[in-house]
């Protein structure tokens, strides 16, 4: 099976021929910016932030994760990822404890706290999320993030 092919200039930065608006990650990036101004406000109304919303999420999704692996999944720094963990611990959010396996692995869970503050976060963040795919098919949905993981991956390739 063949790789399908782009047209080189059109998408390259450096290129005579290439066309902004045709310029996936500036979509993306526009997108991202707009995406978290707008959870920004609505988190804000319950005393979340974006960055605790997404922890809380990936714990909601896979119950408990490392440490490690959140920031993995979030794509983020371990220092970052770590201070946001503690902070939601304080806050009653989350809780941490040492693997069974591996004592120096921390496991992170959603506490009933955190899983209540969740249910919270996605009432209110509904008409937002409905706003963002009003118009957008399934199908669409599905090309676009198949497309979308095609290039994380192709950037995560060294």
């Amino acid at each position: 099976m063949s790789t399908p092919k782009t047209t080189p200039g059109k998408y390259l930065p450096g290129s005579d021929s290439f066309d902004l608006s045709a310029f996936p990650p500036y979509w993306v990036a526009r997108l991202n910016a707009k995406y978290a101004m707008e959870m920004e406000k609505k988190l804000k109304a319950v005393n979340m932030d974006v960055s605790r919303w997404r922890v809380a999420m990936l714990l909601r999704i896979h119950e408990e994760l490392s440490i490690s692996q959140i920031a993995e999944e979030a794509i983020a720094k371990l220092p970052t990822i770590t201070k946001i963990v503690y902070r939601m611990q304080d806050e009653g959010i989350v809780t941490v404890k040492p693997s069974t396996t591996d004592g120096r692995v921390s496991i992170v869970s959603l506490t009933d706290k955190g899983h209540s503050n969740i249910q919270e976060v996605n009432e209110t963040t509904q008409k937002l999320f409905k706003r963002l795919f009003n118009g957008v098919s399934d199908t669409q949905i599905q090309r676009l993030n198949a497309t979308l993981q095609q290039m994380l991956n192709n950037l995560m390739e060294d």
